[in-house]
């Protein structure tokens, strides 16, 4: 379907790992050119005019990009509302010349790569349902990703302009697996997110570009379509230490970071590959100011995706209703398997994507990103907690505690079907109290951390080296019986699950 001066055309097979070259026929000794579906005629030439929302999207990129009307794409042979695998419908690949040149060069030359498919392009709820209360398109967002041009490619580019450049099709895999990751959890991507892809994002042995940051498109930024508003999600590379600084503090001032020296990716944060070092190594001064930044302010990041267990502990005897976290956990699951879905819902599976991907929203009730949550629930209030959290997530327990818990924030970590939350005596919204600091509400576990315990569980973590860096290798307990409060690292027994919690009923004469 997709051609630009050039005899091919990429075509993206879901099977595959790598698009395939496909030769066009030429006519009359010209390219035949595949065009957008605006510009598609059948064969009695009448015009085909593209859906609504995906024409938003073309005239945006036509504006941004006046001299690529038609670029080269990569799209599925099978839509995902036809039952194909892949989300994205097209995802269009521009060559973009950057800015400047030499000592005086803000953006280098590279590869801009836009998806098609997040947002609503069609309007008929073939993959999008209608929302309530909504002003977002679809998922409200599409990926985008800039990848510099290789020396090999800027030379080729020079020497002979007339031969047109094929670009790499990994990024184009790399978005659909993010997409893929969006549509099978109904978690959306925000400005500072990060994501910890623990590999090489090409696949190669050398690069250290392993983990992706979300910044705004620089360029691109948010429309408005006929279905609601796009942001423009620009997937950034970035290194392991930029990564957990990101984790560590504010995503938004590590890109920002990134955006003041063209080594890093210049204004328009641009992932280079090659690059072998990190902007802390390159700019060390960069790394303090982010240290006293951190201790002032506390850190941005609001949760991250991590498997958890909990159960009740007692302090008094009282008629009660036994209710566990496997029921828990089986109700939710249950009730979200028994909605109504779309045809396009159906094929949803479990998720092939990194864990402890982030949350960046501040704002308390979307800490708790669950499809499923009760209507207007009552929180039941338990006596105490103890909980049991997944050795990799436990190494932002000291941040959870020392730079949002401390500065008046909350916390979440986020399991596949409930989410539970570490608030400060100070958050507005929460169902807990100082006097009642344990409380279940519907899928959601919200626990107070009273200002008297923050100080003994920094201490506690500390001692117990859980700095960030690495995972604990072997079971961790810590244990604040004046507050009926237990706190396990280990791995979560998911099912079988922990032993019944209580839960009380009103004793009822």
């Amino acid at each position: 379907m997709l051609v630009l001066d050039s005899i091919y055309i990429y075509v993206y097979v879901p099977k595959q790992s790598q698009a395939v070259y496909y030769e066009v026929q030429q006519v009359d000794d010209t390219p035949e050119r595949k065009q957008w579906p605006n510009q598609q005629k059948n064969e009695n030439n009448v015009e085909h005019k593209p859906p609504p929302g995906l024409k938003s999207l073309i005239d945006h990129l036509v504006s941004v990009y006046p001299d690529q009307p038609n670029p080269l794409q990569v799209t599925t042979l099978l839509k995902y509302w036809l039952g194909g695998s892949d989300p994205l419908d097209y995802i269009s690949m521009y060559s973009n010349n950057g800015q400047g040149e030499g000592d005086s060069e803000r953006v280098p030359p590279h590869w801009h790569y836009v998806s098609f498919g997040l947002s609503d392009l069609h309007g008929d709820q073939r993959v999008h349902l209608k929302e309530e209360h909504t002003t977002r398109s679809g998922m409200g967002f599409e990926l985008t990703f800039r990848l510099a041009k290789t020396p090999a490619e800027l030379k080729q580019q020079s020497e002979s302009p007339e031969k047109p450049l094929r670009p790499p099709t990994w990024p184009a895999n790399l978005l659909q697996s993010i997409a893929r990751y969006c549509f099978q959890t109904g978690n959306g991507l925000c400005f500072g997110d990060n994501i910890p892809w623990r590999k090489s994002l090409d696949g190669s042995a050398t690069s250290r570009m392993n983990s992706l940051l979300v910044a705004q498109d620089p360029q691109l930024g948010c429309i408005e379509t006929p279905f609601g508003t796009v942001d423009f999600c620009q997937i950034v590379g970035v290194t392991e230490e930029e990564l957990e600084q990101a984790s560590r503090w504010n995503g938004r001032g590590v890109l920002n970071f990134l955006a003041k020296d063209v080594q890093t990716g210049g204004d328009w944060m641009v992932t280079n590959m090659d690059r072998t070092m990190s902007v802390f190594e390159l700019f060390p001064e960069t790394l303090l100011n982010l240290q006293d930044d951190l201790e002032k302010q506390g850190s941005d990041l609001a949760g991250v995706n991590a498997e958890f267990a909990f159960r009740e502990l007692k302090q008094t005897k009282t008629i009660k209703e036994d209710v566990d976290f496997k029921c828990l956990n089986e109700r939710c699951a249950s009730e979200e398997n028994n909605r109504p879905l779309t045809e396009s819902q159906v094929k949803r599976e479990e998720p092939s994507f990194p864990q402890s991907m982030s949350l960046s929203s501040n704002s308390l009730h979307k800490s708790c990103p669950l499809d499923n949550q009760p209507q207007a629930p009552d929180c039941i209030s338990l006596d105490g907690i103890e909980i049991t959290m997944a050795p990799y997530a436990a190494k932002y327990l000291l941040l959870a505690i020392k730079d949002r818990i401390r500065h008046g924030r909350h916390f979440t970590f986020k399991a596949q079907h409930l989410a539970l939350t570490l608030v400060s005596e100070t958050v507005t919204g929460a169902a807990v109290t100082v006097s009642e600091p344990f409380g279940v509400l519907g899928y959601w576990i919200q626990v107070l951390i009273p200002d008297d315990l923050v100080s003994r569980m920094m201490e506690a973590f500390r001692n117990a080296q859980l700095d960030g860096k690495t995972e604990p290798t072997q079971r961790l307990e810590f244990d604040w019986p004046d507050k009926n409060f237990k706190l396990i690292v280990d791995q979560p027994t998911i099912c079988p699950l922990p032993t019944a919690m209580s839960i009380e009923t009103p004793n009822i004469n």
